[in-house]
């Protein structure tokens, strides 16, 4: 195959990012995340994709706990608030954004939100728990996958 007829790949970074992702779970640090990354989204032009990735417990469900409808509500709430909280600025500074959720484990659901949305860089939170400086975080992973730029927020 020569140049020309080489099939037409995504490029990453070469005019800015034209999507974000940030990761949202509720928490503290993933407010701040999606708030820096929705500053980066409008002065970048870019397009915010927030992305609630919803559990998947195998086990409560096994138990009868109605755990599909439990997520579904939290992703619902998450997604109020952050429209809430878009309107309060929009005044201020206006910024295009999409609200996602995803199933599974955060850090593939976020690796799947991002390939799927060719998210040219990742927002998240630093965790939160303790435990994960044995086993890693989901911002650790991300990093490590080396896929796209991540920007972990304290």
């Amino acid at each position: 195959m020569t140049d020309q007829q080489q099939p037409t790949q995504f490029e990453r970074g070469t005019d800015g990012p034209k999507v974000i992702v940030v990761g949202v779970d509720g928490s503290s640090s993933s407010y701040r995340a999606a708030a820096y990354a929705g500053g980066l989204a409008r002065r970048q032009k870019a397009l915010l994709a927030v992305v609630y990735v919803q559990p998947v417990m195998a086990a409560g469900a096994s138990l009868g706990m109605p755990v599909a409808g439990t997520t579904a509500e939290i992703a619902e709430e998450l997604a109020e608030e952050i429209r809430v909280a878009i309107e309060r600025v929009r005044d201020v500074w206006d910024v295009r954004w999409e609200f996602h959720t995803f199933h599974g484990d955060p850090y593939n659901g976020l690796v799947t939100a991002a390939d799927e949305l060719t998210a040219d860089a990742v927002v998240v939170g630093a965790s939160e728990s303790a435990g994960h400086r044995f086993v890693g975080s989901v911002a650790v992973r991300l990093v490590k996958a080396g896929r796209w730029p991540v920007t972990v927020v304290p």
